[in-house]
């Protein structure tokens, strides 16, 4: 062999293994037979820290798939909070190709790309589906002499605005405080949080004047009295806080939920997108689901596959429209 044809020989090789180790370090594509998947962990993203609704919901999921025996490998759950949820879902985007990233999506999901370069749109993911949207209560102190929404109205004018608290920056939090005040007629200064448990411990010692939350995670402290809740965005009041008033019978109108939905990342495998749809399928049938969305307090809307990303694109687009009449974009 010529020395030419050696060093095209060996260049050639060398290519081949750098191309090897790009292949092996970029994302989490896979190659398996489609009969055999799912064969290995699932990697669970939860976008934000422990005690918020999203974290709930993974959790409950993955509690619904181990107890009844609907994956057959280990679950690793790992929160990824920061950035209004674009760390974890910038994670899970990274392992492009992959049938074993997944995670459950939030109200950030949507608005978190239209403030933020983030480097990916909610469209760019596999949809598996989504199951529910969840409605938000308004909260005080419990110690607040404020009792009611017209009595909160008249003191967050007093005092020239109110600080407010909602988990992710412009996210659906956002949304219901801003359109809320604009309509009552009082400024706010919104500070946002990555985790429940630190935006409850600022509301609680007088950082925050007011918070909104998802019903099924606070309402153990409202019916305590830690927590005092004027207002619900659910179409009906809640059974447990029955003379708490609807958003709609204080005259508020187009105020939205939070959607709750579950994601692989982008360029999944397509049998594993149908495997879990089928998979999610009996999981929203099962009883411990339905007795998690009645005592959470979710509003039943589910949408699989191509309906979930046209449920994302119309819903990203009202809220660029809600967001840029609130002049936050």
């Amino acid at each position: 062999m010529s020395s030419a044809i050696l060093r095209r020989a060996c260049a050639l090789a060398a290519a081949a293994v750098v191309a090897a180790a790009v292949t092996a370090c970029s994302g989490g594509a896979t190659d398996e037979p489609p009969e055999q998947y799912p064969s290995q962990e699932l990697e669970w993203t939860i976008a934000f820290g422990p005690g918020g609704g999203n974290d709930i919901m993974a959790r409950k999921i993955v509690e619904i798939l181990q107890g009844h025996q609907l994956y057959p490998h280990d679950i690793v759950v790992e929160n990824r909070e920061g950035g209004s949820g674009s760390t974890g879902w910038g994670h899970v985007f990274a392992e492009e190709g992959s049938g074993y990233a997944i995670s459950t999506t939030s109200g950030s999901f949507i608005t978190t790309p239209l403030q933020a370069d983030t480097g990916w749109q909610p469209q760019d993911f596999t949809p598996v589906g989504l199951f529910a949207t969840d409605d938000a209560l308004f909260l005080l102190p419990g110690t607040s002499p404020v009792t009611d929404w017209a009595g909160w109205v008249e003191f967050a004018k007093a005092k020239g605005g109110a600080v407010v608290g909602g988990i992710g920056t412009v996210n659906v939090d956002f949304i219901v405080h801003s359109m809320l005040a604009e309509k009552a007629g009082y400024p706010i200064e919104y500070v946002p949080f990555n985790d429940e448990g630190q935006m409850q411990t600022a509301l609680l010692s007088g950082a925050l004047d007011a918070a909104v939350s998802n019903p099924g995670t606070v309402l153990g402290q409202v019916q305590a009295g830690q927590l005092r809740a004027l207002l619900s965005t659910a179409e009906q009041p809640l059974p447990e806080l029955p003379d708490v008033p609807t958003d709609a019978s204080l005259g508020f109108t187009g105020i939205p939920s939070m959607p709750r939905g579950l994601i692989l990342p982008p360029g999944a495998p397509e049998y594993a997108q149908q495997w879990w749809i089928a998979t999610m399928q009996q999981v929203v049938e099962t009883p411990e689901w339905q007795a998690y969305v009645a005592e959470n307090h979710l509003s039943v809307d589910v949408r699989w596959g191509p309906d979930f990303t046209a449920y994302l694109d119309q819903t990203q687009g009202e809220f660029r429209r809600i967001l840029t009449e609130q002049g936050a974009l």
